[in-house]
């Protein structure tokens, strides 16, 4: 019997394998179907196919030798790898600037890695850090689930949240086969260490493919198999399709009017956001951008909107979409996680990609979104070293993003005047680089995005088989 295990970890794998069409079509590939929940069962409220069992996981803590030793493991592999700039970016930016007892664990652990970093180094601490959860009670809970459950695949939908090791490692000690997906276009080449070893991956594309190997040369080329992005499933699927009137009439938008949309990143790394929004706000006011335009601004799902209540009180003629993403559980290790979108906010972001004229983030993935329906796009960087803002200029340098750079699918604005300029070109030549953008896409996600989800259902499949 096949019997296929989904391990939803956060709002965006719920959106891209519970709201997307993947349930059905790996019903149509397995004689099972168990959704594994980081996420409170209410979330899925009216939303799987009926048939389909769902089980809330135990939210896993971890104990101080169990994160001594995963810290140990992602530190040496960014220590390996800093070659790379986002990774050494990373390690310096891990760095403790104080001395406080876990500091100087951490200290410790950048001394040992600094010269023990090999992929044996990095395998062996791995297998301590399983070791020292393995008798932990939500491990043994986790045991038991699956040995009554039987799976005979379970399918990972993110690979890097460390809370879900303990799940990973049930799953191995019962010899189930287990798969992964590589969630985002950054998570390889800048990101630490992913959660565990898995028998079988699944990737955007061929570059991501070349990534993984490159960075886990312990894996088997063959157990890499391409298969898009289902992230950019729901631009082509029907019913999240809104019509251009409706989207207008719901954001009081002028039909006659050029639009900027600006998409904020969280406050972690989107701290210019504000002066970003600003600079665009009195652009208009002052009418230094050509033509007429109506802006509006997307907040980050992962928070509320709180940081932006001065811009908003300055400027009221800005339009907002506060992305309708529901915190479905307080006090979880990684809150952000715990928001899932939506269905009409998923609509409102199709509308808003179909039909604005310009987009405007700071070096954000939501560049692809955008891409994917032929629109000009400005990276802002208003930050660097020496002017007192947060340095997001170092981003350029990440070895994902310096290819959207070199490859002039998008332009990069380093301050106001440069941000101004670049509009006005955008918006009187949108079409200028559309060969660049098509090309971007391409050498990102491989596969076209109709029928993601079905292509992700047999891959798994076959690795069952």
């Amino acid at each position: 019997m096949k019997k296929l295990g989904i391990v939803i970890t956060d709002g965006v794998g719920f959106r891209n394998f519970i709201m997307s069409d993947f349930v059905t079509e790996a019903t149509q590939q397995f004689d099972e179907i168990i959704i594994y929940s980081g996420l409170p069962i209410s979330a899925y409220y009216g939303i799987p196919p009926s048939g389909i069992s769902i089980k809330e996981l135990d939210v896993f803590v971890e104990g101080k030798l169990t994160w001594f030793l995963r810290k140990w493991k992602e530190v040496a592999h960014l220590q390996k790898h800093q070659s790379f700039y986002g990774m050494k970016d990373n390690l310096v930016s891990g760095y403790p600037q104080n001395n406080s007892v876990r500091s100087l664990l951490v200290k410790s652990i950048y001394l040992l890695t600094r010269f023990i970093h090999s992929d044996k180094s990095i395998l062996f601490a791995e297998k301590l850090q399983f070791l020292s959860f393995s008798k932990n009670k939500v491990t043994l809970s986790y045991l038991q689930l699956l040995k009554e459950d039987k799976p005979s695949h379970v399918f990972f939908t993110h690979q890097r949240p460390p809370y879900l090791a303990p799940f990973l490692y049930a799953a191995i000690q019962l010899k189930i086969a287990v798969s992964t997906f590589i969630f985002s276009w950054d998570n390889l080449a800048s990101k630490g260490r992913m959660l565990g070893p898995f028998d079988y991956f699944l990737v955007w594309g061929h570059l991501m493919k070349e990534e993984l190997l490159t960075f886990y040369p312990n894996v088997k080329k063959e157990n890499v198999k391409v298969v898009g992005a289902p992230q950019f499933e729901p631009y082509v699927m029907d019913k999240y399709k809104t019509e251009k009137q409706d989207f207008y009439k719901k954001f009081n938008l002028d039909w006659n009017t050029k639009t900027i949309c600006f998409s904020c990143a969280d406050a972690s790394i989107g701290q210019n956001d504000p002066l970003v929004i600003r600079t665009i706000a009195n652009g208009l006011r002052g009418n230094k951008i050509g033509m007429s335009c109506q802006f509006m601004v997307r907040t980050s799902p992962a928070e509320d909107s709180s940081r932006f209540a001065a811009v908003k009180k300055d400027f009221p003629e800005i339009i907002w979409n506060d992305p309708k993403w529901i915190l479905t559980r307080e006090k979880h290790a990684e809150s952000w996680s715990q928001r899932v979108p939506s269905e009409e906010d998923i609509k409102d972001l199709r509308s808003l990609l179909e039909n604005v004229d310009l987009n405007i983030n700071m070096c954000s993935t939501m560049s692809l979104d955008f891409m994917l329906f032929d629109t000009p796009v400005i990276n802002t960087v208003f930050g660097d070293p020496e002017n007192g803002l947060y340095n997001d200029q170092r981003f350029l340098n990440y070895d994902h993003f310096k290819k959207v750079v070199d490859s002039q699918s998008v332009t990069i604005a380093k301050n106001k005047v440069e941000l101004i300029n670049q509009i006005n070109e955008a918006l009187s030549n949108p079409k200028s680089r559309t060969t660049e953008r098509k090309a971007m896409i391409d050498l990102q996600i491989s596969e076209p995005l109709l029928q993601t989800s079905k292509r992700i259902a047999e891959t798994l499949s076959q690795f069952h088989d």
